[in-house]
């Protein structure tokens, strides 16, 4: 915190008439509202090395602490730095920064300080923060166009854990990095929020302070340039030096846990898993009323449930709610997976006339489920929806899906989906909400008329209603390309037929 305050606080920096301006902007305490970046390290600990590197920078952080305050800043951000990344690929701290790090750093934008850095023309951060870490979201999501972030050290595609000179940026070499980016040319505004950001804000026309105050609520996602609607990672929650205990201390009681929870909706009969989940701590809510199963004997084909899409586990919790076992349809999904699911499952092969009769044969058998997204969408959005199923048959239940996690997300992108049941069974209270909305009636149908395209997204909308959810079209590839660098698509090897029955 400053004592002698010689620049005047952000409330009093107007907006109005910057387009020309150039603002260069501190990042923890003034662009966000938090001071500490300990949980964005925390983060890239958990998400590229797991729960002992966490410990790790979790043990690391009083020493960290202690140099910070009665040492300096480069100190203490040092060890910091040093018990992230030390041994860590390059490629996978960008990874994280990348697909995680955005959906953390978006909830926590300071609002003054966004109304002035959004009022200028030319946008420049300038923090102690490892570069690699914030250039990602700072250039796609906000539009900044320069970033000056502390270099780290590299040897062979892994990091050192050490900084590369002049160290980390705080206090004169935060002014010396200035003064390099723009030489004798002063930017408009400066923001900054603590002694050590003086010097370079003294470099600039007008300096302005950001107070430190816990209460300030931060920026509404809706006003950020782009929505995140594609983020990875598991945890749901930032990882403050509390959570992070909580975290390493829940885990060895988390995965037995977790294990009991998959056996039981692997090895009972799915009439009862309902009340084992609720015995063992998994809320399943059931709204509206299901069709019952059709009868063989008639002849009829079976009903075709259209469910949004959460995680790996939509279609068995669909079998719960439904207090019966029905086949489900994927595109991909681990071996792991395939060996734990009490339900059949049937693997597409993308191809559109093998899939389709692949989904008719099923249909024939009886019930089935569908995720016409194609992928998971943990924001509230629905994806574009596959158009495929609507030609298939006329007897169409959508299905509502929704879920509720506290400290562990059931999906990734980029990590081994294998893990998706666990980390979702490793929550305190995992939930899910499952509403069965009413069959589409005939004449909004192919039958009728309706081309396939029309009847899905007919059902998206539907669905995205019942959620409150947005609409969009943005699709597997899209998800995939954003979070992992590539299409989604999984290459194996030609071990069974595409169409191949698994499960147990």
């Amino acid at each position: 915190m400053v004592t002698s305050n010689p620049f005047p606080t952000i409330e009093k920096c107007p907006s109005v008439g910057r387009e020309k301006h150039t603002v260069v902007a501190d990042m923890d305490g003034t662009l966000l509202i938090g001071r500490s970046s300990f949980p964005y390290f925390a983060l890239v600990a958990f998400e590229v090395s797991g729960v002992l590197r966490l410990l790790f920078l979790l043990l690391a952080s009083p020493l960290a602490g202690l140099l910070y305050y009665f040492v300096s800043e480069s100190a203490g951000i040092q060890v910091l730095i040093f018990a992230t990344f030390v041994g860590m690929k390059v490629s996978d701290i960008e990874s994280v920064a990348r697909a995680v790090l955005p959906k953390f750093y978006s909830s926590d934008l300071h609002p003054e300080s966004w109304r002035v850095f959004t009022s200028c023309g030319k946008r420049c951060v300038l923090t102690a923060n490892p570069r690699i870490m914030v250039e990602a979201f700072l250039k796609d999501l906000l539009g900044v166009d320069m970033v000056l972030g502390t270099e780290i050290g590299t040897y062979k595609g892994r990091a050192t854990g050490f900084v590369c000179k002049p160290g980390v940026l705080v206090g004169k070499n935060k002014a010396d990095a200035l003064k390099k980016a723009f030489g004798e040319t002063k930017p408009d505004v400066g923001l900054g929020d603590r002694h050590t950001d003086i010097p370079f804000m003294a470099m600039c026309k007008e300096g302005y302070l950001v107070p430190p105050n816990p209460e300030t609520k931060a920026v509404a996602i809706e006003k950020l340039p782009k929505p995140v609607i594609f983020h990875d990672g598991r945890l749901v929650q930032k990882p403050t030096p509390l959570m992070a205990l909580l975290i390493i201390l829940w885990t060895p009681i988390g995965f037995p846990l977790a294990c009991l929870r998959i056996a039981a909706g692997s090895l009972l009969p799915m009439s009862i898993v309902y009340y084992a989940f609720w015995a063992l701590g998994v809320r399943v809510t059931v709204k509206g009323t299901p069709p019952p199963p059709v009868k063989k004997s008639t002849g009829q084909s079976g009903v075709l449930f259209i469910c949004s899409h959460r995680t790996l586990l939509d279609p068995i919790f669909l079998c719960t709610a439904l207090g019966r076992p029905i086949s489900a349809v994927t595109y991909s999904i681990s071996r792991l997976s395939e060996i734990i699911s009490p339900i059949k499952l049937v693997k597409l092969s993308r191809d559109r006339a093998t899939d389709a009769a692949m989904i008719k044969k099923l249909l024939q058998e009886g019930d089935l489920a569908i995720c016409p997204e194609g992928t998971t969408c943990r924001e509230p959005f629905l994806l574009r929806f596959s158009s495929l199923f609507a030609e298939l048959t006329d007897q169409l239940v959508p299905v509502a899906m929704v879920n509720r996690m506290s400290m562990f997300h059931g999906t990734t992108a980029r990590g081994w989906k294998g893990m998706d049941p666990f980390y979702f069974f490793m929550n305190p209270t995992p939930a899910y909400e499952v509403t069965f909305l009413n069959k589409l009636p005939p004449e909004l149908t192919c039958s009728s008329g309706k081309s396939s395209h029309e009847v899905a997204n007919y059902i998206q909308r539907v669905i995205a209603a019942t959620l409150s959810y947005e609409c969009t079209n943005f699709t597997r590839k899209d998800k995939y390309r954003a979070l992992a660098g590539n299409d989604g698509t999984v290459v194996e090897k030609p071990k069974l037929p595409a169409n191949k029955v698994m499960g147990c």
